[in-house]
């Protein structure tokens, strides 16, 4: 019977990291492609209904008409649903981009939180949890030559 040796053993330690980071990575642009969904469902709301958040204007963090933080919405979700789509694609400035737009997605939640507590909660939630998935399962591929 022939033991496994310890190359083969370390390659097998190395397909089973890249399948996590590559995992944790799809689960990031997945979940950014829903944030950037509805970041558009809220933005288009507020563009053609803004009657239909509770608080009024004045009762915002940034004291704003409805129509803006719609317009804020949209192009943030669709911007961050591009971004979810080059970070699947294994785009290094993706990674990049996902944090920077995940970060800005959690403060304009943050902000829209009077008009819409529970929808801006699971946003920050899901947001924190694209950031996890990008910096702390971050490219493995680049640590093969140590």
């Amino acid at each position: 019977m022939a033991t496994p040796t310890p190359v083969a053993s370390q390659d097998r330690h190395e397909n089973r990291s890249t399948g996590a980071w590559s995992g944790w990575i799809a689960f990031a642009s997945t979940m950014m492609f829903i944030l950037g969904c509805f970041h558009a469902i809220a933005g288009l709301v507020g563009i053609f209904d803004e009657d239909y958040y509770q608080v009024g204007e004045s009762g915002l963090v940034v004291s704003v008409d409805y129509t803006t933080w719609g317009w804020t919405h949209l192009i943030l979700g669709i911007l961050v649903a591009c971004a979810g789509g080059a970070l699947l694609r294994g785009a290094m400035w993706a990674r990049i981009v996902a944090i920077v737009l995940a970060v800005a997605s959690s403060i304009a939640n943050l902000v829209f939180m009077p008009a819409y507590p529970l929808w801006s909660l699971i946003m920050i939630t899901v947001n924190v949890l694209v950031i996890y998935a990008v910096t702390a399962h971050g490219d493995r591929r680049s640590l093969e030559g140590y």
